[in-house]
């Protein structure tokens, strides 16, 4: 099958950006799917770009996000007009465009064999079941994987799935005819054990490990950060560990608040009793060593050049975590090449059945 084909421009004219996606693509006729991507400054016009495209390349099978910032090979924009498009072709019964608002039996395509069905999927992070939706989806699907992420813009909250939509979890779904490679690369690194979650009312942890949450809390950050807690905002965060993974995976979320009076530690996630946390914080030399470890492993599976691939990371990363724009990107074009790579920073990342935070998840096409 053929490589990926990419488009991207900074123009602030949505046409003239468009033409100079089409012109790096050229020929788009062995093609029936497009990924895009654009920036939320460009949002208002995506109606037009999306019948420019649909128009000029015949290519009537679109799936994408708008975003803070988005990514392609080697390149990153953010705070300025952008637009960047993939595309690509499939077997005509591999892949479904699909949009869970309109379909609630979403179509899913046939394969002779009952394999793997993998989803790149866009939500909507105002919807407050979508933790239950991507929980829940795989299974629909029958065997199926998810990785995606939420649409994050100031303005903005579209995706697309073949139209402009919103409010809701869509995407494409493939069935084994497609054949993918998977990694997800964390952001954060444990600073203390795994603890146990022993009492909790909602976002509210009371206990860890039968004493005062806010307590074990200070004990782990340190006496430093203890004095001084404030400091600890958007450095530190609470990590809860994917039951099951074999590679340690974890949850990262955000710590949203103290009540020091009562010894509880607010935090951004419904919690369960029982259920193992740890505290994390945000490390730029931890998240560069990950997402080389991540890289490795891709790449030893791989049996030659990947088609093209989609890039998916937290807008607390980039140049925020890695202090230089792109740096993501080309540590991926370091490692596999320059292959043909789209995608955005998202208001969460999507791997399996959770709702990462914090992270970079990278999808090869092989």
């Amino acid at each position: 099958m053929q490589t990926f084909k990419l488009g991207h421009s900074h123009h602030a004219n949505w046409l003239t950006a468009v033409d100079e996606c089409l012109q790096q693509t050229g020929s788009t006729s062995d093609a029936n799917l497009g990924f895009i991507y654009l920036t939320d400054s460009m949002a208002e016009q995506l109606g037009n770009i999306l019948r420019e495209l649909k128009t000029r390349t015949g290519i009537m099978h679109w799936v994408g996000s708008v975003g803070q910032a988005i990514l392609c090979t080697n390149t990153e924009y953010s705070d300025e007009p952008a637009l960047v498009i993939m595309v690509a072709g499939f077997p005509d019964s591999s892949f479904s465009v699909f949009d869970l608002a309109k379909d609630s039996h979403h179509p899913v395509p046939e394969a002779e064999a009952a394999g793997l069905r993998f989803a790149i999927v866009h939500g909507d992070p105002r919807n407050g079941q979508l933790p239950e939706l991507i929980e829940q989806l795989p299974e629909r699907l029958g065997n199926g994987y998810l990785v995606g992420g939420l649409t994050s813009s100031n303005t903005h909250y579209y995706q697309i799935a073949d139209d402009i939509i919103e409010g809701t979890l869509s995407g494409v779904v493939f069935n084994d005819q497609v054949q993918v490679a998977t990694g997800v690369s964390q952001g954060c690194s444990p600073i203390g054990p795994v603890h146990t979650l022993t009492e909790c009312d909602h976002h509210m942890a009371i206990s860890i490990d039968q004493r005062p949450a806010l307590d074990v809390f200070k004990e782990d950050i340190g006496e430093v950060l203890a004095r001084d807690i404030d400091r600890a905002a958007g450095y530190i965060f609470a990590g809860f560990p994917v039951v099951g993974s074999d590679t340690g995976d974890y949850l990262v979320r955000n710590v949203i608040g103290i009540d020091p009076e009562n010894n509880l530690l607010a935090i951004g996630d419904h919690m369960t009793r029982g259920a193992p946390i740890m505290f994390c914080r945000r490390d730029s030399k931890s998240a560069a060593e990950d997402m080389q470890r991540m890289l490795s492993n891709l790449k030893s599976r791989l049996s030659g050049p990947p088609r093209g691939g989609i890039y998916i990371s937290c807008v607390g990363r980039g140049q925020h975590l890695f202090g230089e724009s792109g740096r993501e990107m080309k540590m991926i074009s370091e490692a596999l090449g320059d292959i043909p790579l789209a995608g955005f920073y998202a208001n969460g990342e999507i791997a399996g059945q959770n709702l990462y935070g914090y992270t970079g998840v990278l999808t090869l096409f092989l």
